[in-house]
């Protein structure tokens, strides 16, 4: 198994299904920098990627999660092929710790070596936390489950356990930012899995979430 070039600098890993719902699927992605490669979200199909090919792109420095349903060992065996520690939310430690090994915490909004910001987005889950990296060629935002693909639209995760209110904040936040390429975590099975939009489409897309969100919907 081979990992693709999704834009400059950016490799997608095979689809993996989820356990629950067999009509989504679910990627991590290896962002190739000067100062570090990372990957984001669940490795599970990472691992199984023919590891010359990670370590020709220049292997991982860190691994992040959005959110805990991310968890999985897979995170154990990078870390320890790689020396990459898995960093997340504190608000998510509790539950990643009971499957992973956790190098580092973080808290607050931050940016890391001036090309990666870190940005909390609660709702989805109390820790859940969007990246957005400036790879030179584009501004690429990955969501995780708060904004994710089902067929042809943008649609929100609002579990009985989630907080609206938190989650009506962070898409206004993530309306705001500037970006041009989306990643999230979940989407529909065989369809696309990233999108390179412009302004007027991503918040055309966030409002529509935003309404339907306001009127009392889940997605």
């Amino acid at each position: 198994m081979t990992m693709e070039a999704v834009v400059p600098g950016l490799w997608a890993s095979p689809p993996d299904g989820l356990p629950f719902d067999s009509s989504l699927s679910v990627r991590s992605f290896l962002l190739q920098r000067n100062d570090g490669n990372l990957l984001l979200y669940r490795g599970d199909a990472v691992v199984a990627v023919e590891q010359h090919q990670v370590d020709e792109l220049g292997g991982i420095s860190r691994q992040y999660l959005n959110h805990r349903h991310e968890a999985s060992p897979s995170s154990d065996r990078i870390s320890n092929v790689y020396g990459a520690p898995l960093l997340v939310h504190r608000d998510e430690a509790e539950a990643v710790a009971k499957t992973a090994v956790l190098g580092a915490l973080f808290l607050q909004r931050h940016e890391l070596d001036g090309d990666f910001e870190v940005i909390p987005t609660p709702g989805h889950t109390a820790g859940a936390t969007a990246y957005l990296w400036d790879s030179d060629a584009h501004r690429v935002l990955f969501t995780g489950d708060t904004i994710y693909f089902r067929d042809d639209q943008w649609s929100a995760a609002v579990l009985g356990s989630s907080d609206r209110e938190s989650y009506l904040r962070s898409l206004e936040l993530i309306r705001a930012l500037d970006f041009d390429v989306l990643v999230p975590w979940v989407a529909t099975e065989g369809g696309p899995y990233y999108a390179i939009v412009d302004e007027a489409e991503r918040r055309r897309r966030i409002d529509a979430i935003l309404m339907r969100l306001e009127r009392g919907g889940e997605h």
